[in-house]
């Protein structure tokens, strides 16, 4: 026998070195908590992982049963007791879930049973390992949510069609806003090519195929033009199209974002069109605008030499009719440069009783001409405004001779100005042919006229109110008009902000006669119903609130902007109201808010309490208005 082939016998190791060898194994290793249990649940062994993952000593654990790493709700299932039956049962069992550690802190653990069995199968204990996976789970967590929103945020999307398209441009994805833009639901259009979103011509010239290809080769493609909806119509749309590449660089499919641009495409023709419009008013006011000069010169010269009243009363008619046709003009001529922003108002702080004066006086002989009593009306009091005096008055007379024109001979014609806190009204009331609400709708749109007889020979183009509307709006006001039905007059009123010096003034009367200067205020309430309630009442009488129902959500609101004062309950959950009125004074941005403590408890003990807890004001529940108003309204200041 050759020395090669002696074998060698492996050296005996000791069952009991073995045993010592394994321990200690366990017993080292810092990643999992190793443990036994007994057959009832008790620990008897413990390792250095489970130390560092549980928090305990050997010492203080061992002997203990294991339902000491189990949360409130585990307990309340008994499931500690179901994981050692099932284990018991099945040999072994796995399970996730919250455990706690010495101090209460909660970690999500991955835990392994494993049944212990002697010789004859009878259960001597379990073994248990325990992973800590809360990190793990965090960052599973993170990404759920991650991608849990972006799903939110593209379902949500509704103004635009955003869907993902595989590689061949079969579409995959469909959201709420592809839904409303192209007309398809989900199940009419995911599986189908994208191809049908396009019109018949773009198929028939290989579209769809081109811009896959481009969006392929460049990575993203974007093109305006005609789309297809389920039910056959057109919209103009903005598509982009992107490829969706992944770390090996293979092609995954294409995300595609469609906007809806048709309403955008027909507001860019309009304005266009009224480009166009605006410079054909403007050449052909300018070009009747070249005949009147030498008309007007020819009408002054006929005056002159007007000798008879057969000529001087032809003469005066064409002077009357060459100054209707100018006015026109001049209208048109407006109406062109304010629709295209053209109009500039030279301002000038102006007090607006003289310009209606002087507006009425060029005005009066026309209303006089048509058989009407004419009735101004002004303030005791001068009023200011800033405004163009020139266009002021281009609106008085405006809406005067308007309401001339359409008021039966012999009618009335009243002017009334007035002025009510940081407004001044304007008003031009007629008892003539009155408004349907129809008329009314669209007195101030262009070319709009109301009805007139036919012995009406004062005509017009339809642009005063318009023209009226815009200077107006120009400065900051409005026009409306009211009438309470055909044969019933028209009241004109155009409202005009006062000059900020006489506003403000105004603004300080106003204020003076109000019960409290309008603070901001933070009522905090548990009782949702009466802190909502409230807040309302205190809103209407001019304060800004703002509402906590606990006292931490105070806290961080009143930090995060002061309010001028508190109205706080005293019973709130989890702090109270002591608490928090203790430490908004600590906080040195609240020095000046008042603290008032509104409360069912009056006892003199109490309001001692609440004047040392920092409470500027004790007010006891029920709280009238007015007395809460009081307390809110009366000045302070903190030392």
């Amino acid at each position: 026998m050759s020395a090669e082939s002696v074998s060698h016998p492996k050296p005996a190791i000791p069952e009991l070195h073995r045993e010592e060898a394994f321990r200690r194994l366990v017993e080292s290793v810092e990643d999992y908590a190793i443990f036994m249990l007994t057959p009832a649940g008790i620990v008897t062994t413990w390792n250095v992982g489970a130390q560092r993952l549980k928090g305990y000593t050997a010492d203080e654990i061992i002997g203990k049963h294991f339902s000491t790493f189990y949360p409130a709700e585990a307990l309340a299932s008994d499931w500690p007791a179901i994981e050692l039956q099932k284990a018991t049962d099945l040999g072994r069992f796995e399970d996730e879930g919250w455990r706690i550690a010495k101090g209460g802190r909660r970690f999500w653990a991955n835990v392994i049973i494993t049944a212990m069995r002697g010789p004859n199968g009878e259960l001597l204990g379990f073994s248990k390992i325990t992973r800590d996976l809360t990190q793990r789970r965090e960052q599973e967590e993170r990404l759920r949510r991650s991608e849990e929103s972006l799903r939110f945020l593209i379902e949500g999307v509704k103004d635009h069609a955003m869907f993902m398209l595989d590689p061949n441009g079969i579409v995959l994805g469909w959201n709420a806003g592809a839904v409303r833009v192209h007309g398809y639901s989900s199940e009419e259009i995911v599986g189908q090519d994208a191809a049908k979103l396009y019109t018949e011509e773009d198929v028939v010239a290989g579209k769809p195929r081109i811009e896959l290809a481009i969006a392929r080769k460049q990575g993203f493609s974007e093109d305006i033009g005609w789309r297809s909806r389920g039910d056959g119509s057109r919209f103009w749309a903005d598509v982009s199209l992107t490829a969706l590449i992944d770390g090996e660089g293979t092609l995954r499919g294409f995300a595609q974002i469609t906007r809806d641009l048709t309403e955008r495409r027909r507001v860019q023709e309009l304005e266009t069109e009224g480009k166009r419009i605006n410079e054909f008013i403007a050449m052909l006011a300018h070009e009747l605008r070249n005949p009147l000069a030498p008309i007007g010169n020819a009408v002054g010269i006929l005056e002159k030499l007007s000798t008879t009243p057969e000529l001087q009363w032809p003469t005066q008619l064409i002077g009357r009719q060459v100054v209707h046709l100018s006015r026109l003009v001049d209208d048109l001529l407006d109406v062109s440069r304010i629709t295209s922003g053209k109009i500039q108002l030279r301002t000038e702080r102006a007090e607006l009783g003289a310009t209606l004066a002087s507006a009425v006086e060029s005005v009066r002989s026309t209303v006089v001409r048509f058989g009407h009593a004419f009735e101004v009306t002004l303030p005791p009091q001068p009023v200011y405004v800033d405004c163009d005096p020139t266009r002021i008055t281009q609106v008085i007379v405006n809406l005067v001779t308007n309401a001339a024109k359409y008021t039966p001979s012999g009618g009335r014609v009243q002017v009334l100005l007035e002025q009510h806190g940081p407004t001044a009204y304007l008003h031009v009331i007629d008892n003539g042919i009155g408004m349907s609400k129809q008329l009314i709708d669209t007195a101030f749109n262009l070319f709009t006229q109301g009805e007139r007889t036919l012995d009406r020979s004062e005509g017009g183009l339809g642009i005063g109110l318009t023209l009226a509307k815009a200077i107006v709006q120009l400065h900051g006001g409005e026009v409306t008009a009211t009438s309470a039905g055909l044969g019933q007059g028209t009241q004109m009123t155009v409202s005009l902000p006062l000059s900020v010096e006489a506003a403000t003034e105004a603004e300080s009367k106003a204020n003076d006669l109000a019960h409290p200067r309008g603070r901001r205020l933070l009522v905090v309430d548990d009782n949702v119903d009466a802190a909502t309630s409230l807040a309302a009442l205190l809103r209407m009488s001019g304060h800004s609130v703002s509402l906590a129902h606990d006292g931490n959500t105070a806290l961080q609101l009143a930090q995060a902007d002061p309010p001028d004062t508190i109205v706080l309950d005293l019973g709130l959950p989890g702090i109270t109201g002591f608490d928090v009125a203790r430490r908004l004074r600590a906080m040195p941005a609240l020095a000046q808010t008042r603290l008032i403590a509104m409360t069912g408890y009056g006892r003199d003990d109490d309001k001692r309490a609440t004047t040392e807890a920092g409470f500027d004001q004790h007010l006891v529940k029920p709280v009238s208005l007015e007395d809460l108003l009081d307390a809110i309204g009366s000045e302070f200041l903190r030392g």
